[in-house]
């Protein structure tokens, strides 16, 4: 019998979505085979705390919290693991790989994908320099603009613009038709996002947005359909099929109606006008490339109403593992079930690091 992989999955985090990613360990510790891995779940609570997590049910229960045993991953390469604290007793971990199953801030922006680099452990997903972009919104629309893909038009707001308000307002009105939506930039899950029909909602939407990153995207309405691609494997990634959002907002698929909200569908096998499902594979590859994606990500796009044009929207290099995201239900339709996909992303971050 081969020898079990020692996998840390990571989950919680500091961000926004920190709910989300804790949904979102408990189906992909679930689709381990716990024949081939031992796991070690480490909870990073919302103030930065990691935690040794020995028990999947405190996960659902959502006690995990409460451990005692404090988790830090070593930097050091001779470490290759993680070092664990209980009762002023260090004991070191050994680590074959690293899930790290985070979204948003301080774990899908390339932050921990560079403690991990340090470690030298083999983890799942895109590297440093791929998260960091896709996580920025404007970085990610101005590679996206070398690529010829249609985008949404947009203006770009800095912190310190705002100190004239009124010149950013008349920025966007120059550029822009109302309604407009209102992004930070590194934001997931539409935190922090919001639609602006006037000046005085603009400036309302500045002013939300700012509280969660300092740079701000404001960009013109597309009125279409929400349709999401998947994207699987290292260099010569494949593409899923496109699935459909069908929102219960209509103005906006906010962060509660994605994971709260049981009005809120998706639908994997939507109806398109010929050519449709063709060209957002193909984009939504190009994209990944083009940021030098790696292992997985979600690409995001509209299908205009009135013109049936395909609109890129965004990219997501750690997307959502709950119960209804859209990532694994796309492959699953493909025949690739979760027990699948799990052990092709962990073979892929051993073949990335040459192990």
């Amino acid at each position: 019998m081969e020898e079990k992989l020692t996998v840390a999955v990571l989950f919680g985090g500091q961000s926004s979505e920190h709910e989300v990613s804790c949904m979102s360990v408990v189906n992909i510790v679930s689709a381990m085979d716990k024949e081939k891995y031992d796991i070690h779940m480490i909870g990073i609570t919302k103030d930065g705390k990691w935690l040794l997590v020995d028990d999947l049910d405190k996960v659902k229960e959502d006690t995990w919290r409460e451990s005692d045993v404090q988790a830090i991953l070593s930097p050091d390469a001779e470490d290759h693991g993680i070092l664990c604290v209980k009762d002023g007793k260090l004991e070191r971990l050994h680590v074959d790989v690293v899930f790290p199953a985070l979204h948003g801030m301080y774990g899908e922006d390339g932050t921990v994908q560079g403690l991990l680099e340090l470690s030298r452990i083999p983890y799942v997903g895109c590297g440093v320099l791929a998260s960091a972009i896709s996580m920025d919104k404007v970085y990610t629309k101005q590679i996206v603009d070398t690529l010829g893909i249609r985008q949404a038009r947009y203006v770009v707001i800095r912190h310190t613009d705002l100190e004239d308000m009124a010149g950013c307002i008349a920025r966007v009105e120059e550029t822009l038709d109302y309604p407009v939506f209102v992004k930070p930039s590194k934001a997931g899950s539409s935190r922090g996002v919001t639609k602006a029909s006037d000046a005085a909602q603009l400036e309302e939407g500045l002013r939300e947005a700012i509280r969660h990153d300092s740079k701000i995207l404001v960009e013109e309405t597309i009125v279409g359909r929400e349709i999401e691609c998947a994207v699987l494997g290292g260099y010569d990634p494949k593409a899923s099929g496109v699935g459909e959002v069908l929102s219960a907002d209509s103005a906006l698929y906010s962060y509660e109606a994605k994971y709260f909200n049981a009005d809120s569908r998706t639908d994997i096998h939507p109806a398109f006008p010929k050519g449709v499902l063709d060209e957002v594979r193909d984009d939504a590859v190009r994209i990944f490339k083009a940021v030098d994606g790696y292992g997985l990500a979600r690409v995001d796009f509209f299908l205009e109403k009135d013109t049936n044009q395909v609109v890129f929207n965004e990219i997501n290099t750690l997307p959502g593992f709950t119960g209804i995201s859209m990532y694994p239900m796309l492959w699953a339709d493909k025949g690739v079930d979760a027990f699948t996909l799990i052990d092709t992303l962990i073979a892929q971050a051993f073949k990335r690091f040459g192990a």
